[in-house]
Formats: C-alpha cells, structure tokens, sequence
C-alpha cells in the first residue's frame, strides 16, 4: 500500500501541472511539485494551511478575489461537480500568474465528500496564442511596410460606404493615388530607398486625412483614400490638398533631398454602380494625369 502510494505521490510530483488536495476543512493536505515550480512555495509552507489563507488569493480578471466570491473549491464539494476556470494566482515573490484551475471533488467509499482536487496550469502560453491570433487578425488587415489599412482593409470600408450610399444616400468619394516614377526611384536608389518613399508618402497621407476619412495601401506604389461625406468641390480640394503636400514632403538622404510627385484620379460615388465600377473610374482618371504630365488631380465633370 506505502509503495502504491509513493508511485502515485512520484507520478504526480513528475507533472509539469501543479496539483494539490484539500480536506473537508479545505486545509491543504498535498502539494506537487509541479505547484512549487509554478507558485514559489514549498510543500513545508503550504501543507497543513488552508487554501483562504494569504498564499495564493486567486482572482479572476476584473481583480476580484475568488475566495470572496465564489472559491471553486467550495463549489466543487458542496455541488459535488468538478469546475474549469481562468484565474490568477500570487506567486510567492508577489507578481501574479495567470492559470487555468480545475477543480473536482474527492469522495470517499460511500459517495460522501472528503476533500477536493484542484489542479491548475500556466495559462500565459494560451494568452499569448490568443494575443498572437488577434494580432494576425489586425495584421491581415494592415499593411506591414506603411502601417496603413491593406488592399482587403479598403475594399470592405468600400463595401460599407457603398451600403451606407445605397441605403441613406450619404455621399464619398474616392481617390487614386499613384507615385509618379516610382520605378525611376527605386532604380536609381534602391528599394530600400523606394520603402522610405513609401511610408513618407503614407506618413503625409494618414497624417493629413480627416478623423472620418479612410486611407489604405492598394498595391505597389497605389494609394487608395476613401472620403466620406463630400461633393464635387470638397472632393477636388481634399486630393489638390495631398498632392501639394506630398509634392512638398522630403526624404532625406546621404545623397541629397529626395522628392517625389503624385498623380490623383477622383470620382464620386454614383447611383447603384459597384464598387468595382467606382475604382475603375478612380484608376482611369489617375492615368489620365500619367497622360498630362502627371503631378495632377483629374476629377469627374460635375
């Protein structure tokens, strides 16, 4: 029976989880090693104390103390269930440590409650994962190099105004944005060079949009802005705006100022046109600046 018991105590005590057991009293009675790596405290401090002493004062994510709430030990052997839970423990040094507690019942020959288990894991790993996905999630929305919304980012804000256009006419327009000899650039410099271009232009973009307007990167060294709640006038004075602006930016180099130039095409939303429709216009007008000499806007007759 002593060697039984000496395998299941060496068994848990190989558990990278932490485990440890209660009595009725819910005074502590075991305690693994797996607890001592993730809580700081030997089994010499914590056996023969109660789980509501000052040890480990778990609390659940809005800083409140479970034992003052609802202690899951207490729930486990008055409802006679096991329970899962997201907590966070006291290590010893006094930073807190988020884990995963699991909590059952221990019973004795006749079914009656003895004590509970509960068995509690580092759940850092799990919240780093679940931080890594959000952060997926916003990067498949953002663009790495200039920070500014993605191709797929602009065409569903484009979807959503469209919807807004069609169901309460409020009104947007759009620009297509292109560096004039952007390939001229990055020959010449490099692409290291034709990045920095890139987010300077970005840069003076977001930096000069109104709170309510959108701009994005729509490939290459295209720029999409999407601007809301304009007519035909506010729509040529925004784009003339970034053009001047960005004409007037500069990167400097070891070589000397580098300056680059745009050409915008601009167009208003019109009845129950798509979006792809709309973007076609934007595109064709942009080069009709290629063709004029660049360095221009080209709007929509009214």
């Amino acid at each position: 029976m002593e060697e039984t018991i000496e395998f299941y105590r060496k068994l848990l005590d190989n558990l990278y989880d932490g485990v440890y057991t209660l009595d009725r009293n819910r005074t502590i009675v075991f305690w693994n090693e797996g607890a001592e790596r993730l809580t700081g405290y030997s089994k010499a401090e914590v056996i023969g104390r109660k789980c509501s002493d000052d040890i480990l004062v778990h609390m659940n994510d809005g800083g409140h103390s479970l034992c003052e709430l609802a202690c899951p030990v207490e729930q486990s052997m008055s409802g006679h269930c096991g329970g899962e839970s997201e907590a966070l423990l006291r290590h010893k040094e006094g930073h807190r440590v988020p884990v995963l507690v699991r909590v059952s019942p221990i019973t004795d020959m006749n079914g009656q409650v003895v004590g509970a288990v509960q068995i509690f894991s580092d759940n850092l790993s799990k919240i780093k994962l679940k931080k890594r996905i959000e952060e997926l999630q916003k990067q498949s929305l953002i663009d790495p190099l200039t920070k500014l919304a993605n191709r797929r980012a602009m065409e569903i804000y484009l979807k959503s105004r469209r919807e807004e256009f069609r169901r309460f006419r409020w009104p947007f327009g759009v620009l297509f944005i292109d560096i004039d000899h952007f390939k001229t650039v990055n020959d010449r410099f490099g692409h290291m060079v034709g990045d920095d271009i890139l987010r300077m232009v970005a840069m003076t973009l977001s930096r000069n949009n109104r709170p309510f307007d959108i701009v994005g990167r729509w490939g290459g060294e295209e720029f999409l802005a999407i601007i809301a709640n304009v007519d035909f006038d506010e729509l040529k004075e925004i784009a003339e705006r970034y053009r001047v602006f960005i004409r007037k930016s500069t990167l400097n180099q070891p070589a000397g100022a580098i300056r680059v130039t745009v050409s915008i095409g601009a167009t208003l939303c019109r009845g129950h046109e798509g979006t792809r429709s709309l973007i076609k216009r934007a595109d064709e007008l942009m080069y009709r600046c290629k063709n004029a000499g660049r360095d221009c806007v080209r709007i929509d007759d009214k």
